[in-house]
C-alpha cells in the first residue's frame, strides 16, 4: 500500500507567513507541518510515501526531508503540481507512483491526536473501492459533509447551508487504482478545480465507498485559528487537557475533539 500526501496550494488564507515558504513547512508547536502526516503514514505501516507540492518553495521540502531516512524510510518520493487544480488534480500526479496498488492519501495540513491503523488494516483487506474517515463537528457547514445510513455513506456535500448530519469527511482517503480512473472522467468545479468530494461520491454511487469514525482529536491548520489551534492541542496532548484561556483562543480553530 502507498501514501500520498497533498502539501502544494498557495496557502493564502495564511498570508504574509506564506510569501517566505510553503504553509506545510510552518511550524505546528515543535515540528514543520508537513512531519504530521509523514509519521501518521509511517505508524500505520505505509513505507512507500510520496509527497505532491508545488509552487516557488517547493524546494524547500526536499532541503527539510531528504530521503525520508529521518523518519525510518528508504526512500521518499516527491512530484510537483503546476498550478492550482485542486485535490484531486494534485492526486492524479501520483499515477506512475501507485502503479496500481491500493493508496492512503493525506491533506498535508491534517493533524490527528491517535493513528490511522485500524483504518488501514480495515481498508487492505477490503476487497475494492474506497475509505473514508469522519469526525462529528460543531461547524458542519464548513466541511464536505456524509450522510449516512447504517454502515452505508448516501452520499457527501460540500460546504452544505443545511447539513444532514454533522459528521465531516476529515483529509485522509483512501481508494484502490480505480480513482484515477475517476479523476479523469471529472469536470473542474464552479472554482475550476477537480474536487475530491466528485471523486468520493463516484465511489458512492457504485456503492464501495466505506467509512470509519475517527478516534481521537482532528484538525487542519490551514487557518491562523486553525493553526494556533493545532499547536495548542499538540503541545497539550489533546483538548481535554486544555484550560480555559485556550480553550477560547481556539473555539474557531477546524475539526472536533
Amino acid at each position: 500500500m502507498k501514501g500520498v500526501i497533498l502539501a502544494g496550494g498557495l496557502g493564502t488564507r495564511l498570508l504574509p507567513l506564506t510569501r517566505v515558504t510553503n504553509k506545510h513547512l510552518l511550524p505546528v508547536y515543535d515540528k514543520p507541518m508537513i512531519y504530521y502526516p509523514i509519521e501518521c503514514l509511517v505508524k500505520a505501516g505505509i513505507q512507500d510515501i510520496m509527497v505532491v507540492t508545488g509552487g516557488e518553495h517547493a524546494g524547500d521540502f526536499l532541503k527539510l526531508l531528504g530521503n525520508g531516512k529521518a523518519f525510518g524510510l528508504r526512500e521518499l518520493h516527491y512530484t510537483y503540481q503546476e498550478g492550482e487544480g485542486g485535490i484531486a488534480d494534485a492526486l492524479r500526479l501520483a499515477e506512475d507512483f501507485v502503479d496500481r496498488d491500493k493508496i492512503v492519501v493525506m491533506l498535508g495540513d491534517n493533524i490527528i491526536e491517535k493513528n490511522i491503523c485500524k483504518a488501514v488494516g480495515s481498508f487492505f483487506t477490503q476487497q475494492r473501492g474506497g475509505k473514508i474517515l469522519l469526525k462529528q463537528v460543531d461547524d458542519p457547514q464548513r466541511f464536505g459533509v456524509a450522510d449516512i445510513d447504517g454502515d452505508s455513506v448516501v452520499g457527501i456535500e460540500e460546504k452544505p447551508a443545511k447539513p444532514k448530519t454533522n459528521y465531516a469527511v476529515i483529509g485522509i482517503y483512501m481508494y484502490d487504482a480505480q480513482v484515477f480512473e475517476i479523476i479523469r472522467t471529472l469536470k473542474p468545479s464552479g472554482r475550476g478545480e477537480l474536487e475530491i468530494t466528485d471523486v468520493n461520491n463516484a465511489y458512492i454511487a457504485q456503492g464501495t465507498m466505506t467509512y470509519e469514525i475517527l478516534d481521537g482529536w482532528w484538525t487542519d491548520a490551514g487557518t491562523f485559528e486553525s493553526l494556533h489551534r493545532a499547536g495548542v492541542l499538540v503541545a497539550s496532548g489533546g483538548a481535554n487537557h486544555l484550560d480555559g484561556e485556550s480553550k477560547a483562543a481556539t473555539a474557531a480553530g477546524v475539526g472536533a475533539l
